[in-house]
């Protein structure tokens, strides 16, 4: 039986702009779930930080149902069979 894993998936909002894979990974925190992610396509990276390896302003993360709370250090902790959403907010009126 393979060992369950983290699992990170984009909103279809960022697939208009750049490839979004779904990645199943081991790591124990957002920051290296994302750079699962980047490692797939780099590109990405760009849509989801900013220069300094921030979360954008107009990024959200929910892991397991629950905001982020790292936005900075993206520290958050991922536990086999985790869930994690990016999500870009939307804007505009």
């Amino acid at each position: 039986m393979m060992p369950r894993m983290a699992r990170i998936e984009f909103t279809p909002q960022l697939r208009r702009f750049v490839d979004t894979p779904v990645v199943d990974t081991a790591a124990a925190t957002l920051r290296a779930g994302l750079d699962a992610a980047f490692a797939t396509n780099p590109r990405l990276r760009g849509y989801i930080l900013d220069d300094q390896g921030h979360l954008r302003p107009n990024v959200v993360v929910f892991v397991d149902g629950r905001r982020a709370r790292d936005l900075r250090g993206l520290s958050d902790p991922l536990g086999p069979g985790s869930r994690v959403h990016v999500l870009q907010a939307l804007s505009g009126g």
